[in-house]
């Protein structure tokens, strides 16, 4: 679904401007998509009325969608609470065969849009130099030898700056926490 995260959203904030046409597109393109989640975890009829009980969720919260975070991720969020209180309403566990138990923790978008997003927020931080050694070894996997011959750093250079590099985000990072939880 990250492919059309970009439409969703601008179809949402149409909406939210008052375009019917492209809350009409929106609508249309969730309910494939939400057929499709919950057709794997509940029958027919139950997958029908969640659709439907997660489509009016999102009308009636679209207020709440915040533009500045992915809004896969918020709808999926809807949707989860409604397969919960499906899941309670009819007092019923979500069982798996064991040769599908690798599909419990398929790959969410989602959540990949999200902690891509944070991590690019958190290499932003870093220096544009110190910044490019992290994401190449660290991220893409290139190797400590290729990020020296790229840059003119000696190996060991490279393997100081990345090290430094993520120390000091940690340690940013940490710094964050506590401020947050002072502020609670």
């Amino acid at each position: 679904m990250i492919a059309q995260e970009a439409q969703y959203r601008d179809w949402m904030l149409a909406a939210l401007m008052g375009d019917a046409g492209a809350y009409r597109m929106l609508l249309g393109g969730l309910t494939r998509h939400l057929r499709s989640y919950y057709a794997r975890r509940l029958d027919a009829a139950a997958a029908e009325d969640a659709v439907q009980e997660t489509l009016i969720a999102i009308h009636t919260r679209r207020a709440t969608y915040d533009p500045a975070l992915p809004f896969t991720a918020w709808v999926y969020g809807i949707a989860r609470y409604k397969l919960i209180d499906e899941y309670r309403r009819h007092k019923r566990r979500a069982t798996v065969p064991l040769d599908e138990a690798a599909d419990l923790f398929g790959h969410d978008d989602a959540t990949d849009a999200i902690a891509r997003r944070d991590v690019t927020k958190l290499l932003d931080k870093l220096p544009p130099a110190k910044r490019q050694l992290v994401k190449d070894i660290k991220l893409d996997g290139v190797s400590v030898a290729d990020a020296a011959a790229r840059t003119g750093l000696s190996e060991s250079a490279v393997k100081v700056t990345v090290h430094r590099a993520i120390k000091s985000l940690g340690e940013d990072l940490g710094e964050d926490l506590e401020k947050r939880d002072a502020d609670r």
